[in-house]
């Protein structure tokens, strides 16, 4: 007995001693790394990169901007059964142990003996703590040295930080696939879910990724899917986390993947990049993809789609004149056509009626064709005469009488849908444009298309591109002489000029579009048929710096000189501006701040930046009393003119439609207004026009400068866009007139059916005495002046015609 109790104490001490030795070497161990091991006092207030996330006006998704695709979310947000899951697959004794876990690390060491003897990869016994110690504060380099800092670190993190903080910085921070950090990025990116609304199954499928997301992506292993996703229920049952029931029910389930459908996505591509332009500007690139904010913007989705249709087909409708430009590209379908579609290679996304198609075959004459939604669908012959082909030369060859003599088995074209199950060919224009839509009232951007396609081309005709705006200028010449004491009524002569452009030079002799002189006519004639010699003469008389002093009020400032060409418009301007100036008109002559963004908030959920520019001090007070007015919103923009006379403007505006050179705009039936702008051999064409509450406007020309072709005017090429967009835009809305200002007479002049009812500033009427003295007129400022720079120099010949 004695014995065996020496056997005992000399084994005990034996014991003793390695437990001291172990200690020491742990010791050693501790002392001689702690010295290198990375300060992890940060991680207590860690901010992970966040993506910042751009929305429409009704909240629908628009755009992200990110360099890994994260959403943070606190640990109190997380579903429990989230945080269940992941730490039953990936740390199950996470509640237990201190940061290491020892009965994981020996249950790997005798497991990886088998894999060992298997040639298997040997399964790792990292904790949930050690890999958020390596991921934060270590590389992935595969050393013992590594190894024994990442166990150091756990444990100090534990010490420091907690549970909950560690694991709310690791369910944010793990890679999962599909470019997705974080559980709440990767529930998104694969189910288009929150983390709330996750079934128990996807959970699990979530939770068993971050050990190979690749390896476990169900569209290339959906059976590694299932496998991986089954040994995360199982580890779940077993830890007690969920009942056989509720296990068999998710194991049951297949993974199918969602992406977002279009009903919950705005579509905006060149909206969402000026978003993130001004966004980069004024925040810098840095915190735009990483800090997280939430931006909700202008954008109106119906609009904005209407937009991108109208300007699509009106570039179309101008290019086909040129014939068939070929398809998109040719490829073998081989057994599916879907997939051989799906994997061309196209200029960029269409959407609206506009889609991408394949040609199947071409029997019987027509085409029949297979589009990117899965339907099929047949291009008719008779719908093909357009569609000439051009020869090596650019020649245009004869019209097709077949679908074969244009189109071939495995051609990728553009089609637009005209009836249910016909379509028409289209393809992508050369010529580019632009379409604008804001409110005048708040200057809220609510559509904007830069071009055919953004996949195209990224350049934004509607912000970037600087173009002559043509006649578009001259209602600001209109509105001077209104300021310089004309009224609609006064008598301008339309007969040739001859004007000085310098020693040496010959006389400058501006033209009617027409070629043609008609006397003497009513101011208002003049800008309603868009009259060159009546405002060139106008803006002599006025002064061409009383009319750039007008048009730098209204935003227009690039390229203004004093020469009388200029009241042609020979200035560049981009769409944007010109259309914020005309919402001027339309508003009584308040300043319009065109703004893309409604309001940004940060991280955390807290408001930074309102855009809104009328101020409301009461409105946050929702204490009122039964009966209390509602109240007083302020309005603080400038007034750039006289209400008056910006109404006189709107007034003529709108004769341009019902009489003038935008008369086709009449068929809406609306009270409307706008002004078409062409330029010198027909470079650039413009419509620009305003209902009582939207503003329109529309470019269209080559990137490029060059003649649209002898014909093309604002009204043929500009105008029938506008049309298709105030259209769809005010279906539904009833009709409401211009606001007449006070201190105005409504007056019935002419005679037969060119009687109007003319807009007079009080004293100004006919019958009133009043006789025009030639002054300037300042009725912003209630006092009269003498005009200045009575005449002006000439300056070279460009700018408006038409």
């Amino acid at each position: 007995m004695r014995w065996l109790l020496g056997w005992f104490g000399a084994l005990f001490g034996l014991l003793l001693v390695g437990v001291v030795l172990a200690g020491v070497g742990l010791w050693a161990l501790y002392a001689h790394y702690a010295a290198d091991l990375p300060e992890h006092a940060q991680l207590a207030t860690y901010e992970p990169p966040i993506a910042s996330r751009i929305y429409a006006a009704d909240g629908r998704f628009l755009a992200e901007y990110a360099r890994e695709q994260r959403v943070f979310v606190p640990i109190d947000a997380i579903p429990q059964r989230v945080k269940d899951a992941f730490i039953a697959a990936e740390d199950q004794n996470y509640h237990r142990h201190f940061g290491v876990d020892p009965q994981g690390v020996l249950g790997a060491a005798i497991d990886n003996v088998e894999r060992w003897r298997d040639d298997r990869r040997p399964r790792g016994a990292s904790t949930i703590t050690q890999q958020v110690a390596k991921n934060f504060l270590l590389t992935n380099e595969l050393s013992f040295e590594r190894k024994i800092k990442e166990a150091f670190l756990a444990m100090k993190l534990e010490r420091t930080l907690g549970k909950e903080r560690i694991l709310e910085l690791y369910l944010n921070e793990i890679y999962l696939g599909a470019r997705a950090y974080g559980v709440a990025a990767a529930a998104q990116n694969y189910f288009s879910k929150a983390l709330d609304e996750l079934t128990l199954a996807e959970t699990a499928f979530l939770a068993g990724l971050p050990q190979a997301p690749s390896l476990y992506d169900p569209e290339d292993n959906p059976e590694g899917a299932i496998v991986r996703r089954r040994y995360v229920l199982e580890r779940m049952r077993a830890d007690g986390y969920i009942d056989d029931a509720a296990y068999a029910q998710a194991d049951a389930e297949p993974i199918e993947l969602r992406a977002r459908s279009r009903d919950e996505v705005a579509v905006g591509d060149y909206f969402a990049e000026e978003v993130r332009r001004r966004m980069a500007e004024e925040y810098g690139a840095v915190d735009l993809y990483e800090a997280g904010f939430a931006v909700r913007t202008t954008l109106d989705n119906e609009l904005q789609a209407f937009a991108d249709e109208a300007l699509r087909n009106g570039l179309f409708a101008y290019d086909r004149q040129y014939g068939f430009r070929g398809a998109v590209v040719q490829v073998e379908i081989g057994d599916d056509w879907r997939t051989a579609l799906t994997r061309a290679r196209k200029p960029g996304r269409l959407g609206g009626s506009w889609h991408y198609a394949i040609v199947r075959g071409t029997e019987g004459g027509d085409a029949q064709i297979g589009l990117d939604d899965g339907r099929e669908g047949v291009l008719r012959a008779d719908d093909l005469a357009w569609a000439r082909p051009r020869d090596g030369n650019g020649r245009l060859g004869p019209a097709p009488r077949a679908a074969g003599d244009i189109l071939a088995e495995g051609d990728v074209i553009i089609v637009s849908e005209v009836e249910e199950g016909r379509f028409g060919l289209r393809h992508v224009p050369r010529v580019s444009g632009a379409v604008v839509a804001l409110d005048p009232n708040t200057g809220r951007v609510l559509a904007l298309s830069g071009g055919f396609s953004f996949g195209t081309s990224q350049f934004n005709r509607a912000t970037q591109a600087l173009r002559q705006p043509g006649s578009a200028f001259k209602p600001f010449v209109y509105l001077s002489a209104l300021e310089y004491g004309y009224t609609p009524q006064t008598v301008i002569d339309d007969a040739p000029i001859s004007l000085s452009q310098g020693p040496g030079l010959p006389l400058w002799e501006p033209q009617n579009y027409s070629g043609q002189y008609y006397g003497p006519a009513a101011m208002r004639v003049g800008l309603e048929r868009s009259r060159n010699l009546m405002t060139v003469r106008l803006a002599q008389n006025v002064g061409m710096a009383n009319v750039m002093e007008l048009a730098e009020r209204f935003g227009i400032e690039r390229g203004l000189t004093p020469y009388l060409a200029a009241s042609l418009g020979s200035n560049e301007v981009d769409l944007l501006s010109l259309t914020s100036a005309y919402g001027a008109f339309a508003n009584g002559g308040r300043e319009v701040r065109p703004h893309v963004i409604d309001r940004i908030q940060d991280r955390y959920g807290q408001t930074i930046v309102t855009n809104e520019p009328r101020a409301c001090r009461a409105c946050t007070d929702v204490a009122y009393a039964p009966g209390q007015l509602p109240p007083v919103i302020v309005d603080q923009r400038e007034q750039l003119a006289d209400p008056r006379h910006t109404y006189q403007i709107t007034s003529m505006l709108q004769g341009v439609i019902q009489r003038g050179t935008g008369v086709r705009a009449a068929e809406l039936g609306r009270p409307l207004a706008g002004k078409t702008g062409t330029t010198n051999d027909s470079k650039d064409a413009w419509f620009i026009g305003f209902s009582p509450d939207l503003v329109i406007g529309v470019y269209v020309g080559f990137d490029q400068p060059r003649s649209l072709g002898r014909r093309a005017t604002g009204s043929s090429v500009a105008l029938p866009i506008w049309i298709e967009v105030m259209e769809h835009a005010l279906d539904g809305v009833p009709a409401r007139p211009f606001a007449v200002p006070p201190g105005l007479k409504l007056m019935l002049v002419g005679s037969g059916k060119g009687r109007i009812l003319e807009a007079f500033v009080a004293g100004t009427e006919p019958g009133s005495g009043y006789a025009f003295a030639g002054g300037y007129a300042s009725q912003r400022s209630g006092t009269d002046t003498p005009s200045v720079n009575r005449g002006a120099s000439v300056g070279v010949s460009a700018g408006g015609l038409y």
